[in-house]
């Protein structure tokens, strides 16, 4: 269902959806449940315990189906990162529809006002739509030409405790205190894979590199130590003496990536949690893959990503060995 609106500037081939639109694509709890059922079987229902097909409608108040070879009863949210979760699927698909709209995301006291659910709720149901975003184990790797930087979140000393500053006095400055993320952006295909890494040493570096890229992709990176020796076809360019770009090489497509995921940290969430970053990072990534689609079908590969991903609060909220605390 197609928006009305007149084209705008940027990506204005895509079509879009308005919001009268999506509210008559949505009218009711039972339009929004066939929606969600059509997207995830869109070649039949299955069981999402068992993927069995041999199921039945059932008389069950909340689990409408019944699978029989595992003998239990589900629904269209068991087996994905909507499970056992008691937002009504209507409201699961505007939060869907905002998080996808909005180029620098949607902060979770937005989607609480918007929707009427609690800031908490709100909260865990943007990470459960993350989880869409997530890169399929046969994604593929890039052939190339591929650009390879990284960036780094958080630790601002003006914003630190003193207790923390005087931890890092005499360190330097730069990256000291703060978060690294590395990222690659595939020019053939404008695809972005990204993720937080704990070190920026040539192991880890070149080992992202290396599973992101085919041996005969030709890398393109800043002049950091770490890429040197790399086992790919590999230019460099020298930041240090202000060369940004030399014939080919260069950085600036996975720097302009940069630019949105920092600017959704600055203007959107403020404060990011390095316990959490990966999860903003790979919402990005997972953005930018699609973004030459029209929302609809946005809509539609998201859903479909969230099978098989459940994600419970105990899971989101444990231990990762990260800081939780909020980083500017």
């Amino acid at each position: 269902m197609a928006s009305e609106a007149v084209k705008s500037p940027g990506k204005a081939h895509r079509e879009g959806i308005t919001l009268v639109a999506l509210m008559d694509m949505f009218p009711s709890e039972e339009a929004a449940t066939e929606w969600f059922e059509a997207q995830l079987w869109s070649e039949g229902r299955c069981c999402g315990k068992c993927g069995s097909v041999r199921t039945r409608p059932a008389s069950h108040a909340k689990m409408p189906y019944w699978c029989s070879d595992c003998r239990s009863y589900f629904s269209v949210r068991t087996g994905t990162a909507l499970e056992r979760s008691k937002v009504p699927l209507r409201k699961w698909a505007i939060a869907i529809y905002l998080e996808i709209t909005s180029l620098k995301s949607v902060s979770s006291m937005k989607l609480h006002r918007d929707l009427g659910v609690s800031q908490p709720t709100a909260w865990f149901m943007l990470h459960r739509i993350r989880e869409g975003w997530k890169r399929s184990d046969d994604s593929g790797r890039f052939a190339g030409p591929v650009e390879v930087d990284e960036t780094y979140f958080g630790g601002k000393r003006k914003n630190m405790s003193n207790a923390k500053r005087a931890e890092l006095a005499g360190t330097g400055r730069g990256p000291v205190g703060k978060t690294a993320v590395v990222g690659a952006k595939d020019r053939a295909t404008n695809q972005v894979a990204a993720k937080v890494v704990q070190a920026t040493d040539k192991d880890t570096l070149q080992g992202f590199v290396t599973e992101n890229t085919d041996p005969d992709a030709t890398v393109y990176t800043d002049e950091a130590s770490a890429y040197e020796g790399l086992p790919r076809t590999h230019e460099a360019v020298k930041h240090s003496v202000a060369e940004y770009v030399r014939g080919q090489a260069h950085t600036n497509g996975v720097e302009s990536f940069w630019a949105v995921l920092k600017r959704a940290h600055e203007g959107v969430f403020h404060k990011m949690s390095p316990k959490h970053l990966n999860r903003y990072v790979t919402e990005f990534a997972g953005k930018h893959n699609v973004r030459d689609l029209d929302t609809l079908a946005q809509m539609t590969a998201l859903v479909a990503g969230l099978a098989g991903k459940r994600l419970m609060l105990r899971d989101l909220v444990a231990d990762n060995g990260l800081p939780s605390g909020a980083r500017s």
